[in-house]
């Protein structure tokens, strides 16, 4: 199941986000503290999250604590889907 979370986001965060299509990301990599993504584009992988999976992502989750590796937004993910 994580995989299937993990794998959709990676993609758009390399193709959408970075403009890099063939980047890897490690679920483990991070996102926000290590600057990779900025704000602005959280708020892009917010609604890519919301449209993909089904889910109601609040605002107060948009941080370095929910988003800033992909394992921490499957946990997320996994959470609201069960």
């Amino acid at each position: 199941m994580t995989t299937e979370i993990i794998t959709p986001i990676a993609k758009f965060i390399a193709e959408k986000i970075l403009k890099q299509p063939n980047k890897i990301i490690s679920a483990d990599e991070a996102l926000l503290s290590s600057g990779l993504i900025d704000s602005f584009s959280l708020m892009d992988l917010a609604l890519f999250i919301e449209d993909t999976f089904g889910i109601r992502v609040e605002d107060t989750e948009l941080n370095a604590e929910t988003f800033d590796n992909l394992n921490q937004l499957a946990a997320l993910i996994s959470s609201r889907k069960s």
